[in-house]
């Protein structure tokens, strides 16, 4: 009998814990700056919160993908899940009770952030050591669905928890604290559902002796793969040149422009909305074009500019609905590459390698975006929203232009 997806456990467990602890985080998510702006009102202070839950995760991100390869991404994403729990849920008491200041809020942000070194590559790392090779893909394509789906839900519930909020006498601060008490729910539970994952047979990693010498192994890796390097080199830009401008300033467009924490979540979902039909439109198009090679670099840059462009006006929106149009169709272009780029690095990497290729890839994309927040919060205290989402959309623009130019990208291939 062929395996399907249906039929395995392991996918079933992953899946099911995945798509709860998915929504909670998109409740953090939602919750985190507004709480900030609500106790500070100032995006420099916002932009520090972000920087600390992006510190430790990008110095720890490395050494956490050698732990994983080291032990077991399991046992690795366990401990995270419950460290997590703890931190969540002392913010959401704090929220609850009024006790909640910004020292607080920047020493769980760091807490959290340190946790969520360890998560990612071993999150990421978990999929090819538990699902068949032939069902790895579609495995993908369905997480990354389903974390889509995640991304509309969750943004939309917090939206209403806000609104509910906000007619409230305390300000909404109860509310934020259910959207954290949610959030560290969420992580007990799927604590619970990942317990009951399978390795698979021969899946265990190979054991490195010293893990500053495996953090080295993975790095020459890269280095040694011309066209890896070269993705994850343009990648680690991009990340650090406009990743605060999608973190920073887009809570505090919502509250100067639409004056709502609703608002906020509305925009959230419209991009995760997005991301979801760009990446059911990519699944349609890879069984069209199965056994043909897709051309990665290519369609990744021209996303980019395209994405560039679309962020330049987002600064000159006055109601929501605009807002949610730009970024609907931003999330669509994001998610019509991701599946295809996941799949594309988790086939070439060796088993043994996965966990620190994989931690290497997370430190580009969510290990160096918020370093650049502390810098984007004080820079939009001398620049206006326009000229912060324009300059961001012109900087995308540019070095997509450069890299198609003069840079190997654009002949990278899925074969």
């Amino acid at each position: 009998m062929t395996p399907t997806l249906k039929t395995n456990a392991n996918f079933r467990w992953l899946m099911s814990g995945g798509i709860l602890s998915m929504l909670g985080d998109q409740f953090t998510l939602i919750a985190l700056p507004w709480l900030v702006l609500k106790l500070t009102g100032d995006p420099l202070s916002l932009g520090l919160v972000l920087a600390l839950l992006g510190v430790p995760r990008a110095i720890f991100i490395l050494i956490g993908g050698a732990v994983v390869d080291r032990y077991s991404a399991k046992r690795v994403l366990m401990l995270t899940k419950h460290a997590s729990a703890l931190l969540v849920g002392a913010l959401a008491v704090l929220t609850f009770t009024g006790a909640a200041t910004l020292p607080l809020v920047y020493a769980l942000s760091l807490g959290i952030g340190l946790a969520q070194a360890f998560a990612y590559p071993s999150g990421s790392s978990i999929m090819p050591r538990a699902i068949p090779g032939e069902l790895l893909q579609a495995a993908n394509g369905a997480m990354m669905g389903v974390r889509q789906v995640g991304m509309l839900a969750g943004p939309l519930l917090a939206a209403l928890l806000l609104a509910i909020g906000e007619a409230g006498s305390d300000g909404g601060m109860r509310a934020l604290a259910l959207a954290f008490a949610f959030d560290s729910l969420s992580f007990v539970i799927s604590a619970w559902t990942l317990s009951r994952v399978l390795p698979l047979p021969g899946a265990a990693p190979v054991v490195p002796k010293n893990v500053l010498h495996a953090v080295g192994e993975g790095l020459m890796a890269v280095w040694r793969d011309v066209e890896m390097r070269t993705c994850f080199a343009y990648w680690g830009l991009v990340s650090v040149l406009i990743g605060g401008t999608m973190q920073v300033a887009l809570p505090v467009l919502a509250k100067e422009r639409l004056h709502d924490g609703s608002a906020f979540g509305m925009l959230m979902a419209a991009h995760g909305a997005g991301m979801l039909a760009g990446m059911a439109f990519s699944g349609m198009t890879a069984k069209h074009n199965a056994g043909r090679p897709l051309r990665i670099g290519l369609l990744a840059l021209s996303v980019d500019a395209m994405a560039g462009l679309l962020l330049m006006p987002l600064g000159l929106i006055s109601a929501a609905w605009q807002g949610g149009l730009l970024l609907l169709s931003l999330g669509a272009l994001v998610g019509l590459v991701q599946v295809a780029v996941f799949t594309w690095i988790q086939k070439r990497v060796q088993p043994q390698m996965m966990g620190r290729i994989m931690s290497i890839f997370m430190f580009i994309l969510f290990g160096l975006a918020p370093l650049s927040s502390a810098t984007t919060g004080w820079i939009m205290l001398h620049v206006s929203l326009q000229q912060m989402f324009a300059g961001g959309g012109v900087v995308l623009v540019v070095c997509a232009t450069l890299a198609l130019l003069f840079t190997p990208m654009r002949r990278i291939t899925s074969a």
